[in-house]
């Protein structure tokens, strides 16, 4: 997840095993809730500010070639910022929003309170050309709570604005929905991962652009694929944690690039990678899915 100033200090590695929640009286949801798979959100030992560790690194992939465009319809664009609930930068959003409309897109903002289980549910339905999320996220393990185990499967978690609660999306915390924590006994919010993007969101994209700022977006491609499988034309993200000021000035870079200079995808984000080069501190990298040869 990306951090960045406010002397936030963070300690302690996740627990492989998940408390088991009181047991409920109603027969349907305790059902739910004993097949429920929920997530552990996996950053590491001790976290001061600037941003989550992740215990794996990847190399950096030249791309090249990749292109991606709307079919259809006017340019728009959606700035989804999460983010801003604990680590706000208005100037990032204006200057995105700037080069965005120069470029004649049509920007929407959605600020943190507004990023929801429901606004990721329809945000294939909203058409836009390019969506930029600038939201926390970070590496999920999936542990049944009936047993205890915890499967090997990773996957990149998306975090929303919305509190969790165990009794709402009862059914969709199967295996789609699951807790997501900046750390170690912070309140809760409901995180989406690859199961939600593939049968919960509404529609589909018509070839979208993913940007995806937070943290270990392609350290595992599940996620990516995901967005790509529901009608994305292209994922970029980091390739390990990434902190705030790292990524929103690489996503600058790299809109100047693709909206300005028209560069497609995977030249912009060589270009950009070459030239911001990896967070000097958590050695994220700058790639783009699918990968070309």
């Amino acid at each position: 997840m990306p951090g960045g100033g406010g002397g936030a200090r963070v300690s302690g590695r996740p627990s492989s095993n998940m408390t088991r929640p009181k047991r409920r009286k109603d027969p349907q949801k305790d059902s739910a809730r004993r097949a429920q798979r929920s997530w552990l959100r996996t950053a590491a030992a001790v976290v001061v500010g600037a941003a989550f560790l992740c215990a794996a690194s990847a190399a950096l992939v030249a791309f090249s070639g990749l292109s991606w465009s709307h079919s259809s319809g006017p340019k728009t664009a959606a700035i989804v910022d999460q983010l801003s609930l604990t680590q706000p930068n208005p100037d990032f959003a204006a200057s995105a929003t700037d080069l965005l409309e120069q470029a004649g897109y049509r920007v929407d903002y959605i600020s943190g309170q507004e990023v929801t289980v429901d606004f990721y549910r329809d945000l294939p339905a909203r058409d836009y050309s390019l969506v930029i999320l600038r939201v926390h996220s970070g590496m999920a393990e999936e542990t049944d709570i009936g047993t205890g185990e915890t499967a090997k499967r990773e996957y990149v978690s998306l975090f929303t604005g919305e509190p969790y609660s165990q009794d709402k999306y009862v059914q969709e915390q199967i295996g789609r929905l699951g807790k997501a924590e900046y750390y170690e006994g912070a309140p809760p919010l409901f995180g989406i991962g690859p199961e939600f993007i593939e049968l919960s969101m509404r529609g589909r994209f018509d070839g979208t652009l993913i940007v995806m700022m937070g943290c270990d977006g392609l350290r595992s491609q599940t996620t990516g694929q995901a967005f790509l499988d529901k009608g994305a034309s292209a994922f970029v993200s980091w390739s390990r944690s990434v902190s705030a000021s790292h990524t929103d000035a690489a996503t600058l870079r790299l809109l100047e690039k693709l909206v300005l200079d028209g560069l497609e995808v995977g030249d912009a984000v060589a270009q950009t990678a070459a030239e911001e080069g990896p967070d000097p501190t958590y050695g994220a990298r700058l790639r783009v899915l699918p990968e070309q040869p």
